[in-house]
């Protein structure tokens, strides 16, 4: 019974001395043998909750960035859309080579004017043609093309003799804002002779002169009567000048081939 008593003792003691460093299970005893939990080995993985603490912002700026990116995209969306909406221009026409043969006839409608007593060798003589230039079914030069040339004559109309006359020929052609160097038959005209009737009307007046002449002054009188009746009548008569005023149409014929390029399809 003592015995006991001391055991009771003793245990009651260790009770409250285990109760007095906090825990209330003795070592090694956790209940079936358990060891208990080891609360140091949470420590280690701090580190790797800091860590992914850390990641926190990061992931959050990327969130932010591609929201960001989103906003942009759809900003512009509209732009896109709109700049897709715009028509598309068409390529750019492809041309094909035709060559217009020497012997090619032209109608030229002329824009300046040129005339025998007042143009000079050298003045400017514009035109555009009247017909297109077909060749092979193909309009190699369209109606309304322009052309470009010189003055080669200029005959103001002469007093006794000479008769008046103008030439002039093409040596450009711009087809489709392209300038092409052409030669063109020379393009003459000439005033109708009239010197004729003008040595009818001189002979006329030496006749009436001569017999004036004579009846007046004897055979002196009748030469001078010729020389003013006859050559002063011719002198005073000039013949007609050759005048080609704007609206004009001419024709000549192209001396050297030309090649033109056509765009293709064109008819």
């Amino acid at each position: 019974m003592i015995r006991r008593l001391f055991v009771l003792a003793i245990a009651g003691s260790f009770a409250m001395a285990c109760s007095g460093n906090g825990s209330s299970v003795p070592p090694g005893a956790t209940g079936g043998g358990e060891k208990p939990a080891d609360t140091t080995s949470a420590a280690p993985n701090a580190p790797e909750s800091r860590a992914q603490n850390a990641g926190a912002p990061a992931a959050e700026s990327s969130t932010t960035t591609a929201a960001t990116t989103s906003t942009t995209s759809t900003t512009a969306s509209p732009e896109a859309a709109v700049s897709a909406a715009k028509p598309v221009a068409p390529p750019p026409p492809e041309f094909r080579e035709i060559t217009i043969p020497a012997g090619e006839a032209m109608s030229v409608t002329l824009t300046t004017s040129v005339a025998s007593d007042t143009s000079k060798v050298e003045d400017a003589v514009q035109g555009t043609l009247a017909k297109p230039i077909v060749v092979s079914g193909a309009t190699v030069v369209p109606a309304g093309a322009r052309v470009t040339g010189t003055v080669l004559e200029a005959n103001q109309s002469g007093r006794v003799k000479g008769r008046a006359s103008i030439a002039f020929r093409f040596n450009r052609l711009i087809v489709r804002d392209e300038t092409h160097d052409i030669r063109t038959a020379r393009i003459t005209r000439e005033a109708e002779a009239s010197q004729r009737e003008d040595l009818k009307k001189g002979g006329i007046g030496a006749g009436v002169g001569a017999i004036v002449g004579g009846v007046v002054g004897g055979g002196k009188g009748a030469v001078i009567g010729a020389g003013a009746g006859g050559a002063g009548a011719v002198l005073a008569t000039k013949g007609n000048e050759i005048r080609l005023a704007v609206g004009t149409t001419v024709t000549t014929t192209l001396q050297d081939p030309v090649k033109v390029s056509v765009p293709q399809g064109e008819k």
